[in-house]
């Protein structure tokens, strides 16, 4: 079973982090949210994968819960950046479904890639876009996708 880890809540499950995403909204139920979902890796004698949700609450804060995984099989450029969109397209599914089942089918899951104009990802942008927007989510790049580069990265190492 994966684990997320909140920080001010520790350690849960998917099922306790995305009521605790539940509550928070409640709290405000007035409020514009976005729910984010990003992974990023990180190589080094193995790869760490770390994907994170992240509810924001636009102009008032956020939340976010992230999980931690090593892989020692070694992958390309290319292929790591798949992968991680892969990652994040089967954890905002997993998501989605859940607010379907909760009465949230209408909030939108936006997906953050670790990819951008500059640098070696540029290439990439159009094919990983392309596979987000086809399964129906919303893609964000750089500099756009904090949850990715930002929230996500800061766990991989």
């Amino acid at each position: 079973m994966r684990y997320f880890i909140s920080p001010s809540k520790g350690r849960l499950t998917l099922d306790e982090a995305f009521g605790d995403i539940m509550a928070y909204v409640h709290d405000v139920p007035n409020a514009e949210y976005k729910l984010i979902i990003g992974t990023d890796s990180q190589v080094g004698d193995d790869t760490c994968f770390v994907s994170a949700i992240i509810i924001h609450r636009v102009g008032r804060g956020a939340r976010y819960y992230y999980a931690r995984e090593h892989e020692v099989t070694s992958r390309g450029l290319r292929q790591r950046i798949f992968y991680e969109a892969s990652k994040s397209l089967e954890l905002a599914s997993q998501v989605a479904h859940k607010l379907s089942e909760n009465g949230y089918s209408d909030m939108n899951i936006e997906i953050h890639l670790d990819v951008g104009e500059n640098g070696k990802t540029k290439e990439l942008i159009r094919d990983i876009v392309g596979m987000i927007t086809g399964t129906g989510f919303a893609a964000r790049i750089k500099p756009d996708s904090f949850g990715a580069s930002k929230v996500a990265d800061k766990h991989t190492r």
